[in-house]
């Protein structure tokens, strides 16, 4: 039996439900899973059996099903990805496969299914409000994708796949996060560092020490291909070094992960034919058939496929182009310009060609700043919030911070946290997360947390940004704002549940804000003398933003056709491939993406996106979202910009809504229409070859 004592199987008496992470210890993981899978299980069995199906009886009680399973995986899977360690490894290994079986079990349950089937085809007749209806649609949408009308055989082989998989991803990404320590840089001769900034030497240090490196400075690795100090160095030789550490991740020795991608592959695409679909993009994407079956906004996977490979020839013409002019400057200097020399001679190309590097910049970026004066004020004068810090409140981690999130009546909108800083216990990149949905069903208000991954400065030292990390600040919290505004009823719809090719919509838009030349000038100060960056240098920065896009393009293009690649494959396809590096190499030729100087934002061996998150076939979604965001961008600078109407607009027609509408719906009642593509081709210098 269960420690009484757990405090996971109560609700939190904190302030917004908040986890009490004082009192939680690991042992108190496994036995609150157990608990909880046991208790959803009984709700569930209990549903069954309540006689006639009603929506209250069913689906809203499968809505309030669950919660002592949704407390205790919030926080882990918040720990897991932030702040792991070998006690949660372990405990990650040993319930991933339980709770795939879990939700199988819900997912293939007959009586469950039958009472679903009988409400959805009365749906038109129990007059239910639009955002009941959809949800009632969702479910039985969501349980025939997930084979409850298969036969007993195959029902069986599907458990044994999600199974497998669910082991399979959660191994990729501890491989991935321990590959990733290891490969760190460790420099003991301060010479070669020539090119770093005082507080980027400090916190290396600060790094080998930490790691427990006896001396010298470690240069840790993000988790993209490109690493930020290759724009940097000028030890030539340390930029190869880094970059050949960054692209062999997960390609040999101890954390080698090419067995388990071929694994993960060839039971994808089993599991696809098995659903019905003939590769596992178009089962995540939507249209076994072709057709479109209400997953994503993209419809179908030929759909989102040749939206990538239309913008492949001026990509790669942008591409050949910034090269050329790279290679010329590099003349003298280097024998053949290669991948680790590119981000180097492009900073050295925008000094010379728009007086501004990210060098320059980042005494003017001081991280406390951009939030308070950036982030935070940006998303006042939009939307009428105010933050204040709660240092009262229990964090997993010392590094985590909470603000409360008030409108200007001063009722609460809920709660925001930040956990900035890189450590060896975090995976890479960035992301948000919600440890609370808000639901008016529940009456829980939203705590959203948002996780990245900057360099922590040496003790004393400020925290300084490039202009690339400040706009990372921005945009995780602008899906920090998607749940924060969420108004919906029901739990299934809270936030950013909305279609995997949509969520990164709202968050891009954020980004605009930076680039605001009253949010950009509170922010860009001096972090010694407070003085404002000059205009002509915030001009200078802003137009340079442009160069670059041929890079950016395609390298981001290469990663999206790549996971396009593994994702098209036959069941047969899949099990006649033997080498990742080969199938990775022809891939990216076939493609047209095969750029000699501009790797794959991710190789397949270190793409967490795809093979340890939820992106897998649905990479593409940045770009097809960036459709709507360029557009979006265009109808704020079409109506006066920073204005709390404009904010209102934006909070009311798609912020608020969640799941709980039709995505392209809501953006048509925001924009008047449908989206257009050609501002997306302007922003990224694709206007000149025909797309």
């Amino acid at each position: 039996m269960a420690d009484v004592e757990n405090p996971f199987l109560h609700p939190s008496e904190l302030p917004f439900g908040l986890p009490d992470t004082g009192r939680i210890r690991d042992e108190h993981y496994r036995p609150a899973f157990d608990a909880g899978m046991r208790e959803q299980r009984a709700e569930v069995a209990a549903i069954v059996a309540s006689g006639e199906p009603t929506f209250e009886n069913t689906v809203v009680a499968m809505e309030r099903s669950g919660a002592v399973l949704d407390r205790v995986s919030r926080l882990f899977f918040t720990r897991v990805s932030a702040d792991t360690s070998p006690a949660v490894q372990e405990i990650e290994a040993e319930v991933a496969p339980l709770l795939a079986a879990h939700a199988d079990a819900i997912a293939l349950d007959p009586g469950l299914f039958a009472r679903i089937d009988t409400l959805h085809g009365r749906r038109h007749d129990l007059g239910l409000d639009p955002e009941s209806l959809r949800l009632l649609e969702r479910r039985h949408r969501d349980m025939v994708r997930g084979g409850a009308r298969l036969g007993p055989a195959e029902q069986q082989r599907l458990r044994e796949l999600n199974e497998q998989l669910s082991a399979l991803s959660t191994g990729f990404g501890a491989a991935l996060l321990a590959g990733a320590n290891a490969a760190a840089v460790h420099v003991t001769d301060p010479a070669r560092l020539d090119g770093l900034s005082e507080d980027a030497i400090a916190a290396a240090a600060a790094a080998a020490t930490d790691r427990g490196h006896d001396g010298g400075y470690l240069i840790t690795l993000v988790l993209p291909t490109a690493q930020p100090a290759l724009a940097s160095l000028t030890d030539r030789s340390l930029r190869e070094e880094l970059f050949r550490a960054s692209t062999a991740r997960g390609a040999g020795g101890a954390h080698d992960v090419r067995d388990t991608v071929l694994r993960i592959v060839r039971l994808r695409a089993e599991r696809a034919r098995l659903l019905g679909y003939p590769d596992h993009a178009s089962c995540v994407i939507g249209g076994a058939t072709g057709s479109s079956d209400g997953v994503t906004t993209a419809g179908t996977a030929r759909a989102a496929g040749e939206m990538l490979e239309s913008l492949v020839p001026a990509a790669m013409a942008n591409a050949d182009a910034e090269a050329a002019q790279l290679a010329e400057l590099a003349a003298g200097e280097v024998d053949e310009l290669r991948p680790w020399d590119w981000a180097y001679y492009a900073d050295r190309y925008r000094v010379e060609h728009f007086a501004v590097n990210d060098a320059a910049l980042r005494p003017y970026l001081e991280v406390e700043r951009v939030i308070t004066d950036g982030v935070f004020r940006a998303a006042g004068q939009l939307y009428g919030i105010s933050f204040t810090e709660r240092t009262d409140l229990p964090v997993y981690h010392p590094d985590v911070r909470w603000w409360e999130v008030r409108d200007e009546s001063g009722e609460v909108v809920g709660l925001f946290g930040a956990d900035l800083w890189a450590r060896p216990s975090k995976r890479g990149g960035a992301w948000m997360n919600a440890l609370v949905d808000q639901a008016s069903l529940l009456g829980t208000a939203p705590v959203v947390l948002n996780t990245l991954n900057l360099v922590k400065p040496a003790p004393g030292e400020p925290a300084l940004l490039t202009l690339d990390e400040v706009r990372t600040l921005f945009h995780e919290f602008g899906h920090a704002l998607h749940g924060l505004f969420s108004a919906v009823a029901y739990p299934s719809f809270s936030g950013t549940a909305v279609p995997r090719d949509f969520v990164e919509f709202p968050s891009q838009v954020n980004e605009m804000w930076l680039e605001d030349p009253e949010i950009l000038g509170a922010f860009a100060r001096h972090h010694v003398s407070g003085e404002p960056l000059a205009p002509e240098r915030l001009s200078a920065a802003l137009a340079a933003r442009g160069y670059g896009e041929g890079f950016a393009t395609t390298e981001y293009l290469a990663a999206s056709l790549l996971d396009q690649a593994w994702h098209r494959l036959s069941p047969e396809e899949a099990d006649a491939v033997t080498d990742v590096v080969a199938f990775e190499r022809q891939a990216l030729e076939g493609a047209g993406v095969a750029h000699p100087l501009i790797p794959p934002r991710y190789l397949t061996t270190y793409f967490n996106h795809v093979f340890a998150s939820g992106y897998a076939a649905a990479y593409y979604s940045y770009i097809w979202a960036e459709v709507l965001d360029a557009d979006t961008v265009d109808w704020f600078g079409e109506h006066g910009g920073l204005h709390r109407e404009n904010g209102d607009r934006f909070r009311r027609e798609l912020l608020s809504r969640g799941g709980a509408v039709d995505p392209m719906e809501a953006y048509r009642a925001f924009r008047g229409r449908d989206p257009e593509i050609a501002p997306l081709l302007r922003r990224r210098g694709l206007t000149t070859a025909g797309t």
